[in-house]
């Protein structure tokens, strides 16, 4: 894999790299296209079925005579021939498909060419292209769209001109015409000859013959490319949705919509300033030792419920879960102008949330629950990480203080402890008034591992 280098260009307070471009088939989505597909075809199946059902009392109306059993035996062999290709399976990558349904337009074209051996009426073999029996065709074209494969709406197409021309083409050529038929249209109506030559009962109306082919391929290819259209906005609109549901997970709702529309800060590899917020329960292990798993893992559902509303709710973007904890952080995936505010506005109500929770937990009598949160602004590195799986991921030495200050509750009288350059920050954002961060008591000469020297830490 190459490696992308740096952009050395100096943009303000942040500089970033370019990932690799990466083409991940959607595998899961194209597998339930699959299956909707096979869903497809059994729906065109059954929709053959119906229209093969409807059609033999139509026949019937048409030729009340018992000779009319030969077509029945015909529409009999179709849905026979559908119950074949329903077993064949895969829509438009079948080839036992793709011959079965070859079978059945040349049973069609047979039936629809090939005088009824069963009947008396002596006619000409032009005569069986009178009938307008071309438009049934159309029903296995439909019952092709319904399986929403294009190829097989294509195939349909071309296969049919292809059997009808070469079908009119054969009678054309062997047909003996009744004497005498034409000669006396030609004498009725002469004077008229395009009107001698429609009502010719020898006559193939070639012409027609074209047309008819013409019309029904350019159905034919219309209906497939509407077909492999759809399929396209069906994987497309599915990866959008997806990946929306994805971003949905961990970004809030304003986010996701932005996000949607343009990810390029996804993309992008960058270093940036941002605040960082984790939330910790404290003696989860004493906790989670004397109670039933069960018990605990709907706590902590509840618990990180609470959690995730009010980090989405102060537009910041959940990073992961951390067991009984989560980690959060504000001004990813694009910098805002209030994002360590809305780290410390998240922090109080979560403590407030938390409050609510309590008060309804004694009443169940269930024991109260003690959270501990630390928040930092600081720099950190971002953007996508991973070769197959990509995770959006935020690290640098910011993380660990964050992290550390929230550990650094169990040692201070409060269950809130922000970093001096939090508070800073802070306060530089509500237009350099500490009037924000009233209420906050001041913890000089802290240790924290990682950092040179002793800080200041700041809690409530």
């Amino acid at each position: 894999m190459s490696q992308s280098s740096a952009d050395t260009t100096g943009l303000g307070r942040f500089s970033f790299t370019l990932p690799d471009e990466i083409e991940l088939d959607n595998k899961y989505t194209q597998a339930a296209l699959e299956r909707h597909k096979r869903e497809g075809l059994e729906l065109a199946v059954h929709a053959r079925w119906i229209a093969m059902a409807l059609t033999a009392p139509l026949l019937v109306l048409l030729n009340p005579n018992w000779d009319v059993l030969y077509y029945h035996f015909i529409l009999l062999l179709i849905c026979a021939n559908g119950w074949l290709i329903r077993r064949a399976g895969r829509v438009g990558q079948s080839r036992t498909e793709l011959l079965l349904i070859f079978v059945d337009l040349l049973i069609m074209t047979l039936g629809m060419v090939v005088p009824n051996p069963f009947s008396d009426d002596a006619r000409p073999l032009a005569m069986q292209y009178r009938f307008d029996n071309f438009q049934y065709f159309f029903i296995i074209l439909a019952g092709g769209t319904l399986a929403y494969s294009w190829r097989t709406v294509i195939a349909i197409g071309t296969w049919t001109a292809g059997i009808w021309t070469i079908g009119w083409l054969v009678a054309w050529w062997v047909a003996t015409p009744m004497p005498g038929l034409t000669e006396r249209v030609n004498e009725a109506l002469a004077g008229f000859p395009e009107v001698a030559e429609l009502l010719d009962p020898n006559s193939f109306m070639i012409p027609q013959r074209v047309q008819q082919v013409i019309v029904f391929v350019m159905v034919a290819v219309t209906l497939g490319l509407s077909m492999r259209r759809l399929n396209r906005l069906l994987m497309t609109n599915a990866g959008l949705e997806r990946e929306r549901a994805n971003l949905s997970r961990y970004f809030s709702p304003n986010v996701v919509d932005q996000l949607s529309q343009n990810d390029e800060p996804l993309k992008q590899v960058r270093s940036e300033n941002i605040a960082i917020l984790f939330v910790d329960i404290v003696g989860f292990t004493r906790f989670a030792a004397s109670r039933d798993a069960y018990e605990v893992v709907e706590m902590l559902r509840a618990f990180h419920a609470r959690m995730e509303t009010e980090v989405f709710r102060h537009h910041g973007t959940l990073d992961k879960y951390l067991g009984d904890g989560l980690m959060a952080t504000f001004g990813t995936p694009v910098a805002g102008e209030r994002d360590t505010t809305n780290g410390y506005q998240c922090a109080t109500a979560m403590l407030a949330e938390m409050d609510r929770w309590n008060i309804q937990r004694r009443r169940s009598g269930l024991p109260e629950i003690e959270i501990g949160i630390g928040l930092h602004y600081g720099p950190v590195v971002m953007g996508d990480i991973g070769a197959n799986r990509l995770e959006y991921a935020v690290i640098g030495t910011a993380v660990n203080v964050a992290s550390r200050l929230e550990a650094l509750t169990r040692q201070l009288p409060k269950p809130f402890a922000l970093s001096e350059e939090a508070r800073a920050q802070i306060i530089a954002e509500t237009g350099g008034s500490d009037r924000a961060v009233e209420g906050l008591v001041e913890y000089p000469d802290q240790t924290i591992r990682g950092l040179d020297g002793p800080v200041t830490v700041w809690a409530r």
